[in-house]
């Protein structure tokens, strides 16, 4: 009983420290650095940090066997660049919590994916998931509004979205024969390689490090550099959540996990309306509600799928 309490606190700092960075990295991005940039830095930071780790005190987990490199280099281009990146575009442009529920539409994409490229078989509570969470996101777009979410911002979202189920099937795959730690430090190194050859670091636009950034909400009256919004992105916005999450999944089911994961979204919504004053209006929040609802069935439908 103890144990799987002490799993389930640690998959909630993990969804609470990842709903969090949202508010951080949407600091930085509001200053002027680029989406780009800012994935470049938390990959980069993110991967001195795990390889010294590795070198000091696990080196013999970090040698990959031939038949893995392609699907490592697969994980660090999709599950690393992809992902943040196309994430942080959306959190620019659009609301934190909406961006979230889209891009943890993930399952859904998932479930197709099984259904319509690998032909099996999934659970029926698929199309309802797919019903639930399209049409409520269809209510917080207000699309008979003509669409009033910024149409880019949207467009990110939902290819994060389709990014992070192609993460979790690399994950998968390659989790069968290593280390989630070790995953990770592959491909962030692949992920800090690329981003270098196509935004070389010596153009590295450093003047927001040292820039002062006022902080959002009720915590405006502070003014801290950019460099310490950056670090904090860096260790509590992924280091530290991805620890919480990789310990919650030693203790407890992937279905559990999953559930809880559906926690940052939700946080996330209310740190942003909390800190930067992102508030949905009564019908959008419904179709929030239907959106979560709809994850959660998705969710399930993927467990039972994965389990026939």
């Amino acid at each position: 009983m103890l144990r799987n309490l002490k799993g389930e606190i640690f998959l909630i700092l993990g969804a609470i420290s990842f709903a969090f960075n949202g508010v951080v990295a949407k600091v930085v991005l509001a200053e002027g650095m680029s989406p780009w940039r800012l994935t470049q830095a938390r990959s980069g930071g993110t991967f001195v940090i795990l390889i010294i780790f590795f070198l000091l005190f696990n080196r013999s987990a970090l040698p990959a066997k031939k038949g893995e490199v392609k699907w490592l280099i697969a994980f660090g281009l999709v599950g690393v660049i992809l992902v943040q990146a196309l994430y942080f575009v959306a959190i620019s442009r659009i609301y934190l919590g909406t961006a979230l529920l889209i891009e943890f539409t993930a399952p859904i994409w998932i479930l197709l994916f099984l259904r319509f490229v690998l032909k099996k078989q999934v659970d029926k509570l698929l199309w309802l998931a797919l019903a639930l969470s399209f049409s409520g996101l269809i209510v917080v777009a207000q699309a008979w509004k003509g669409l009033t979410l910024d149409g880019i911002g949207l467009i990110a979202a939902l290819f994060d979205s389709i990014a992070l189920a192609a993460y979790f099937l690399l994950a998968e795959k390659i989790g069968k024969t290593r280390s989630s730690a070790a995953m990770m430090v592959w491909g962030f190194a692949v992920g800090t390689l690329v981003m270098a050859i196509f935004l070389p670091l010596w153009d590295y636009p450093t003047q927001y490090l040292t820039m002062q950034m006022q902080l959002p909400g009720i915590l405006s009256q502070f003014l801290l550099p950019g460099w310490v919004l950056v670090l904090w992105v860096i260790v509590m916005g992924t280091l530290v959540p991805y620890l919480f999450v990789i310990g919650g999944l030693r203790i407890l089911s992937a279905s559990t996990a999953s559930v809880i994961g559906i926690l940052e979204p939700v946080l996330a919504s209310f740190f942003a309306w909390w800190l930067l004053s992102e508030a949905l209006n009564n019908i959008q929040l419904a179709g929030a509600i239907v959106v979560v609802i709809g994850i959660y069935l998705a969710n399930r439908a993927k467990d039972r799928s994965e389990n026939v």
